[in-house]
């Protein structure tokens, strides 16, 4: 297995980093338009201040979006994006670096990218991140399988924080609010176009498919006392 990294971070003195949906859309946007060796344009801003008031059920299917894309002719990624969740003070990310130094130079124009336009937006300044971002490189393939469930799991601290402890009441429930939660790659890997230009799925190779990711992300859902152990490693922590 190449070179893989667990990335996260939260907002300093825990707060949230993410006030509403616009917020998470430029968040996943930018992890499209700055993952590029080349410099960003600006053209995105124009197009994202017509995009602020567009309830679209997918940013990705708006025509915006495709006029931005024609914009650049080539693409030349720093990173694969395994996967993400993005929650209200943090962020986690599975990355693969694909040029020398490609994460250290993404999370530069990611971090000060969209600190910028939070703090413009705010009215606000200095940092918005709790120092610089944690990087854990994933030595473990098996390790590597399980942190992709735990990363799309994260949003079920938002209506079902007993996870942690290894017990959830009812797992199919718990299914049915990850594949809802709008701010995360799973429903990509489940076949439902969310915002599937941003993410390289490796994950569905080692689970024969969207189906197959759903059925043992399910099972490990099922049996989460077993995998107790591993919802609190270490490597996991944002203290």
């Amino acid at each position: 297995m190449e070179q893989i990294y667990h990335v996260y971070n939260r907002g300093v003195d825990k707060r949230n980093v993410f006030l509403n949906d616009e917020d998470y859309y430029r968040f996943i946007h930018d992890l499209f338009e700055f993952n590029d060796v080349l410099s960003t344009d600006n053209n995105f801003g124009r197009i994202f201040n017509q995009l602020r008031d567009v309830q679209h059920p997918s940013i990705e299917k708006h025509p915006l979006i495709g006029e931005e894309r024609k914009l650049r002719k080539r693409r030349d990624f720093l990173v694969e994006i395994i996967a993400f969740c993005l929650m209200p003070n943090h962020y986690h990310l599975l990355l693969r670096p694909v040029k020398d130094n490609g994460i250290i130079l993404f999370m530069k124009k990611m971090g000060g990218g969209y600190t910028n336009y939070f703090n413009e937006k705010y009215k606000r300044s200095g940092a918005l991140f709790q120092g610089r971002y944690k990087k854990v490189l994933v030595e473990n393939p098996n390790h590597f399988e399980y942190l992709g469930f735990y990363t799309h799991c994260n949003s079920l601290d938002l209506k079902y924080p007993e996870w942690r402890d290894g017990k959830i009441s009812n797992a199919k429930e718990a299914m049915e609010y990850l594949e809802n939660y709008r701010w995360s790659s799973l429903p990509d890997y489940l076949g439902k176009k969310n915002f599937p230009s941003v993410t390289q799925r490796e994950l569905l190779q080692h689970q024969e498919g969207p189906l197959g990711y759903k059925n043992q992300l399910q099972e490990w859902l099922s049996d989460l006392e077993r995998n107790k152990k591993f919802l609190i490693d270490k490597t996991l922590t944002l203290e």
